[in-house]
């Protein structure tokens, strides 16, 4: 598989937050961190920020089943 890097404005278009909720994420250990490409670049793993979409989606579906107190 060939990784890719995600610079921030796309990061934020794929997730939906802004730039304070994704560090702030970060921070708490909730979305992946970032790797420094250069002195004063940053960027992420396309498959980790993938895997942390389909982790959320997954969770959300399992919230969302009938019967599990959600009614």
């Amino acid at each position: 598989m060939t990784e890719s890097f995600l610079r921030l404005p796309k990061v934020k278009q794929r997730t939906g937050f802004g730039r304070s909720q994704i560090y702030l994420l970060i921070k708490q250990g909730k979305f992946p961190k970032q790797i420094h490409i250069g002195s004063k670049s940053v960027a992420w793993l396309d498959s980790e920020v993938s895997e942390w979409m389909k982790e959320r989606i997954r969770l959300s579906w399992n919230d969302d089943t009938p019967g599990q107190g959600n009614s």
